[in-house]
């Protein structure tokens, strides 16, 4: 009989040495086999968020299907785990309220706005009745189109009368022979651009997101050549006249008991000892009393975290920013609270629910997460709607927010022995626990967030300039950047228009000499009236 393969010996200790060498190398194509298939599972997760990401819904929030097949669809996991279990979201009692039902209709002007009338009468000869007698006039209708003045750009000559006496031409006279009064002080001596100028080229800019080259091509629409050169030497000087304005708002930045921090690129192109592709950075820091925030760009070449670590040097309160780790020296400031944010959690957990089909109706693990998150919004909600402040929404999250994470902590835990580490669920899950003790700090800090969104909308206003600018010249133009974006935030932070709070300050700026004159430009230290003069629409 014809054997297939090598002959096996016939020796008992052979047999076995092949047989344990065969067991061996099957053990070995076996896990082999298993890495091969979990990198599969990876790859197509991977693709899946990928092609979400490329065609999929771009919002983090649940669809109404989704949000409906949460609350009848609970994970089953979750009704057995330890500590009596989660509750079932389909169970909560959901009350509306009666609402009345605005009318449709065209929304009504400004009524602050000036009024021009146009009165369009009906000819002389329909003012009289047929019988002879003249017809009298019982009411009117009136109907208003919204109009605009193109802008108008003038010249200002300020005119100064001199002096002299024709009599004894100033003989008899200890003081000058010609007397004439000084030149009114100006933000930039000697400079052919008025503060109102100034103030609305540098809202365009920094406001509004258009760069110098395009306003000067509107310019020049106008009738009047102001070179980008020129718009760009404006601001760099408007910027250092500002400079002891900009060292208050610091300090009303460190006076709040919370700063808020994040960070995003920036190209410089002429970066001492740096090539022009080398990424720089505009740092945000938002802080300030209660009500009265205060916004703070600051401009570094790095992203390392001695930039905040020296921002931040003798700063006693809370601290909130993202998951970078050029934060973490906080976790050992013995005079800070390292509070987290719980939007890059959840943003992690519905990029898993993505990769594993939770947008097309299946409950996932990742859905189960991003359920229990939404819930701790919606206690937030619920808490500002009826107006709960200081311990009374300390008490509520501690009543209602505490469950739901800790209901959350325990699936957590559960969770990190089974997933795959580098699944995207699996990230979200040990993302997640790394920042555990940052995202519950908010629930004993009243003036706290579960989220750092407001910084992240801070520094939202830089990044869409970013995109029409695309870069700065020099570090001193990013310094200037930052100056002039951190005045513009504020104001708009404390309800101000950004044109007329920096035509004030660049107004009142040459005739500050002290402390105080600087302090009350700032808007958390103005009076109630001037506020209302500079919020929007005011004065008009």
């Amino acid at each position: 009989m014809k054997t297939i393969g090598p002959a096996l010996p016939n020796d008992i200790a052979a047999l076995q040495r092949l047989l344990m060498a065969a067991q061996e190398e099957n053990r070995a194509l076996t896990e082999e086999n298993q890495k091969l298939r979990s990198d599969v599972t990876l790859l197509q997760e991977e693709v899946q968020f990928l092609k979400h990401r490329l065609f999929g819904r771009k919002s983090e929030r649940l669809s109404e299907a989704e949000r409906k097949q949460l609350l009848l669809f609970n994970e089953a996991e979750a009704t057995v785990e330890a500590a009596g279990g989660g509750e079932d979201e389909g169970e909560e009692e959901v009350r509306v309220s009666a609402h009345t039902r605005r009318k449709r209709g065209r929304k009504a002007l400004p009524a602050n706005l000036p009024r021009v009338d146009v009165v369009c009468d009906v000819p002389e000869e329909q003012k009289r009745c047929g019988c002879g007698a003249e017809k009298v006039r019982i009411g009117e209708e009136t109907s208003e189109r919204l109009d605009i003045v193109p802008a108008r750009i003038q010249v200002i000559r300020e005119i100064r009368p001199k002096y002299a006496c024709r009599t004894c031409e100033g003989v008899e006279d200890e003081g000058p022979t010609v007397v004439i009064a000084p030149p009114r002080p100006h933000l930039i001596p000697k400079g052919t651009a008025s503060e109102g100028l100034l103030a609305f080229v540098i809202t365009s800019k920094f406001a509004d997101a258009i760069p110098f080259y395009r306003q000067a091509k509107q310019f020049e629409r106008i009738g009047v050549e102001l070179g980008r050169t020129t718009l760009c030497q404006w601001a760099l000087q408007a910027a250092e006249r500002c400079g002891p304005v900009l060292e208050l708002l610091r300090e009303e930045v460190r006076a709040g008991p919370v700063i808020r921090c994040d960070e995003t690129t920036l190209q410089v192109l002429q970066e001492p000892g740096r090539s022009a592709q080398t990424k720089s950075y505009m740092w945000v820091f938002l802080g300030g009393p209660p009500g009265r925030p205060a916004v703070e760009y600051h401009y570094a070449p790095t992203r390392e975290s001695r930039v905040a670590r020296e921002y931040l040097r003798g700063y006693r309160g809370v601290v909130q920013t993202d998951g970078y780790q050029g934060y973490d020296f906080l976790d050992h400031e013995p005079d800070i609270t390292h509070a987290g944010c719980m939007a890059h959690s959840r943003r992690r957990f519905v990029e898993a629910q993505k990769a594993t089909g939770g947008s097309r109706g299946k409950t996932t693990a990742a859905h189960w997460a991003v359920g229990r998150i939404r819930k701790l919004y919606a206690i937030e909600r619920r808490a500002q709607a009826q107006g709960l402040e200081g311990e009374a929404l300390v008490r509520e999250r501690r009543k209602h927010a505490l469950p739901v994470l800790e209901e959350l902590k325990a699936w957590l835990d559960k969770k990190a022995l089974q997933v795959v580490p580098k699944s995207l669920l699996g990230k979200a899950v040990h993302y997640t626990l790394g920042q555990w003790p940052r995202l519950v700090a908010y629930v004993d800090h009243a003036f706290l967030t579960p989220d750092n969104n407001l910084a992240e909308n801070a520094i939202r206003p830089f990044v869409v300039g970013r995109k029409n600018w695309l870069f700065s010249a020099t570090p001193a133009g990013a310094k200037a950047s930052a100056a002039l974006y951190s005045l513009i935030e504020t104001a708009k932070a404390n309800g101000l228009e950004p044109y007329r709070y920096l035509k004030h300050v660049f107004e009142h700026v040459p005739q500050a000499s002290t402390r105080e004159d600087y302090r009350v430009l700032l808007p958390q230290h103005m009076p109630a009236d001037l506020l209302a003069q500079l919020a929007p629409g005011g004065g008009l």
